[in-house]
Formats: C-alpha cells, sequence, structure tokens
C-alpha cells in the first residue's frame, strides 16, 4: 500500500472513494489537464474518476504511488503527487523514476507542489532510489519553477517519454 507521508502543511494519502468528487473537481478543470499526456483531456464524469482510481490503486508501494495532496487546515483533497516509473514514448516503462505533481488552479502558488514534490524526493532516496526525473510541457514554465526550487537540473527537450516533446529534469540522491 501507498504510505501516507507527511510535511508540515500537507498529508500526503492514498486517494480513497470517498475522494471522487475532489478528484473530478481536480482533473475536469482544463487548466490541470492540458498539460497531462500526449493527448491531455479534462475528466468528464464518475467513469474517469474510477478508470483512475483503478491505476492509482495499481501502485502497491512503499516506493512508487500517486498521493493525495492534502492540506491540513482543508482536510480534503487539492491535487496529486506521485512518483513512479516514467513510460517511454514506445509504451514500454523506463527504469526513471519521475516525480511529479496535479492541483487544482485554485490553490497554486501557495507553495504546494514544491512541499509535496520535495517530501517525495526524500521518500524516493528513503527507499533507495539514487535519482529521480521531472517532465513538463514546455509551457509549463510554473512547474519548470517547481523543479529548480526542488534542485533539480534542467537537461533540456525531449521525446523519449509520454511521446511528446518536455522539458526534462534530473536530480540525484546527495
Amino acid at each position: 500500500m501507498v504510505p501516507e507521508l507527511e510535511t508540515p502543511r500537507l498529508l500526503l494519502r492514498p486517494w480513497r472513494e470517498s475522494d471522487a468528487d475532489a478528484a473530478l473537481e481536480i482533473y475536469s478543470q482544463w487548466e490541470v489537464a492540458r498539460y497531462l499526456g500526449a493527448e491531455p483531456r479534462a475528466w468528464t464524469g464518475p467513469d474517469d474518476v474510477r478508470a483512475a482510481f483503478t491505476r492509482w490503486a495499481s501502485f502497491e508501494g512503499p516506493r512508487y504511488g500517486v498521493w493525495a495532496i492534502v492540506p491540513h487546515e482543508v482536510g480534503r483533497p487539492v491535487g496529486s503527487a506521485l512518483l513512479k516509473l516514467l513510460p517511454y514514448s514506445s509504451g514500454e516503462v523506463s527504469p526513471d523514476t519521475e516525480v511529479g505533481w496535479h492541483l487544482r488552479p485554485e490553490v497554486w502558488g501557495r507553495g504546494y507542489a514544491t512541499e509535496a514534490g520535495g517530501r517525495l524526493l526524500a521518500h524516493a532516496w528513503e527507499q533507495g532510489v539514487d535519482e529521480v526525473y521531472a517532465v513538463t510541457y514546455p509551457a509549463n514554465t510554473a512547474s519548470q519553477a517547481v523543479c529548480q526550487r526542488l534542485g533539480m537540473t534542467r537537461l533540456g527537450p525531449t521525446d523519449r517519454y509520454y511521446g511528446v516533446v518536455c522539458e526534462l529534469f534530473r536530480v540525484a540522491r546527495s
């Protein structure tokens, strides 16, 4: 199972069936969906939620997973943080570990992505991962700034993952 992780302001925990409405509110927004996958698409209903929850539940943990980002003062998910193996553009799974985050626009600029990403990097190091990558759409300058705040090095554009050209970032365990 994906373990619960904490920061001073956030609980990172597995998504629950009771979070379905919160997940739909997040991923039905084009501002969130536009930077996800080779063919971005906002969620439209419960079928999308069920499919995502099934995918996310397939991570047995403890190393990899998709976590709900729950600010302590809010008490409900405002986004997701992930640590997983990157998929090559061919569809095969690579050996490269990815860190990522998706947050509802209403909470952008509060440092949640940096805080959640930093906690997942610490978790990766605790789990014996030696290096972690992040990929962003070239236009997603906000996520690129998060990568830089996390101490990640920009490696430049690549089409190696997800079937799209993205900016690649990397950080190694110190």
